[in-house]
């Protein structure tokens, strides 16, 4: 199936069957991530035609590409526009709602601002245009050690703009044609839907994954190559192109971690059909589980097709930046390198920024010593007190050490297994003041799972557990039908 959400139950052959992955625990997070937007009918990126046939324009001045990307906007901002009317602050709004959805590391701004970076006046002339040449001797640098690639990564195959959703955005562009697809596993990151569609008008096909564990070595939620075979065929039988397939790893919402492995045999299986493979590492540094072992796509020795091998990282979730936009590619393909550089105009840094990124990124010592050891404890602290509450509860989970988040399985407290009774179940947390996202946000085949995000301050989380339970145990105290809440879907995934 594609991305965009549908408006009636037609299930194309596209993504047919599904998936298995790892093992299920019982633990607690807070998760929401502001990602839980409704996406467009599924005929949007399904099928024959002009997706735009499906909209009519609402506004005069607006092309139907424009409608398409205002109602894009309109529909993800409306439930998190309820948050953000009712905000929880602990000294002004202490009764508003807690957001345990949006990934965002909250744990370790006070490391950050110690780390006082130099004034825009003690920088002067090294904020230039020049400054791009340095920023890639860093990130090469920075990558080479800790993704412990075999060789030294080299700078000219860096490149830098303004964030992660930038790069998919301009990866789809510059390797499909308009209508071509990406495969996908889902449940995933559903803000790469509008990323890859908006400017490219380009598909994602899911290769749907779900919780049943069918032998001792699968796991809920497994990725396998016979599930990438089936999904591959099933969109080509439907006449879809497919050009590529996007990798997370550590994977949102699902917090799994490819083994290198496993990791070995998607890209042999992208090789086979001559698939580009982008892998989103952006969680890579917040494997705070030493036992996990995590290991970068970048770390594979020979890796099966260098050129169609693409890798994205960012500072937004391992250093808690998501507001400064950075986010980087290495890719050992010069015209793809060259073409996604090429769109720096519009998605790139000011040399002010990437002077400050060059900073932070050769600074190894703070990094090793300071930073990740105290994020890593601060991560894990949290991680076991939401998952100490969700045993407590009773509610199944899983968690694999990585990530902020907790997927969180609560399909027994939906009376029917429908996506309108997860849409409910949420829509009652948020009446009693916390936000979560829902699993369909996320293109989870599955009613009832549910992102739990845990990286935030303790006594935010005590108070949203506090109020996850009233719900779970019928003592919520709000109104049955409360006028702020009755029409307001989830926001879309914003990490």
């Amino acid at each position: 199936m594609f991305t965009l959400p549908q408006k009636e139950s037609r299930k194309p052959t596209t993504c047919p069957g599904s998936v298995s992955t790892r093992g299920l625990h019982s633990i607690y997070g807070d998760g929401l991530e502001r990602e839980a937007a409704r996406k467009p009918d599924q005929k949007l990126l399904y099928g024959v035609g002009d997706p735009t046939a499906m909209f009519s324009s609402d506004s005069p001045h607006l092309s139907s590409r424009g409608s398409i990307i205002k109602w894009f906007w309109d529909s993800a901002e409306e439930g998190y526009r309820t948050y953000h009317m009712d905000e929880y602050d602990e000294d002004r709004n202490p009764g508003g709602i807690i957001n345990l959805g949006t990934s965002e590391n909250k744990l370790c701004f006070d490391l950050l601002s110690r780390r006082r970076p130099r004034s825009c006046v003690d920088v002067g002339d090294s904020a230039g245009p020049h400054c791009e040449g340095i920023l890639r001797e860093e990130v090469a640098s920075f990558l080479s050690f800790y993704c412990k690639s075999p060789a030294p990564l080299k700078p000219e195959n860096v490149v830098v703009l303004n964030g992660c959703a930038s790069l998919f955005s301009a990866l789809a562009t510059v390797l499909c044609e308009v209508g071509e697809a990406f495969l996908i596993p889902a449940p995933y990151y559903g803000a790469i839907t509008q990323h890859v569609y908006l400017y490219g008008n380009v598909r994602l096909v899911c290769v749907y994954l779900d919780s049943e564990v069918t032998g001792l070595e699968t796991h809920p939620f497994q990725l396998t190559v016979d599930k990438l075979e089936m999904a591959l065929q099933g969109a080509i039988s439907e006449g879809v192109k497919v050009k590529g397939l996007i990798l997370i790893n550590p994977q949102n919402p699902l917090g799994d971690i490819y083994s290198p492995g496993e990791l070995r045999e998607y890209l042999e299986f992208a090789k086979r059909h001559a698939l580009h493979v982008m892998v989103d590492e952006v969680y890579m540094l917040s494997v705070f589980e030493e036992s996990v072992g995590y290991r970068s796509v970048l770390s594979l020795e020979g890796l099966p097709d260098p050129q169609k091998t693409h890798v994205m990282w960012a500072t937004s979730k391992d250093f808690g930046m998501s507001g400064l936009r950075f986010g980087t590619l290495y890719t050992e393909n010069q015209d793809v390198a060259t073409a996604v550089a090429s769109l720096c105009r519009y998605h790139g840094l000011s040399g002010f920024v990437q002077y400050q990124m060059a900073q932070l990124l050769r600074d190894r010592d703070w990094i090793n010593q300071v930073y990740l050891p105290e994020n890593h404890a601060r991560l894990k602290a949290a991680h076991t007190y939401v998952s100490e509450e969700l045993r407590a509860l009773g509610v199944p989970f899983l968690s694999h050490g990585a990530g902020f988040f907790i997927w969180v399985d609560l399909r027994k407290f939906l009376p029917e297994a429908t996506f309108e009774e997860e849409r409910l179940l949420w829509r009652r947390f948020l009446e009693n003041k916390v936000l979560l996202s829902f699993g369909k946000a996320f293109e989870c085949k599955e009613p009832g799972w549910f992102r739990l995000v845990f990286s935030d301050k303790a006594h935010r989380l005590r108070l949203g557990m506090q109020r996850i339970r009233q719900v779970l145990e019928g003592k919520s105290q709000v109104a049955e039908d409360p006028p702020s809440c009755q029409t307001q879907e989830p926001r879309g995934p914003h990490r």
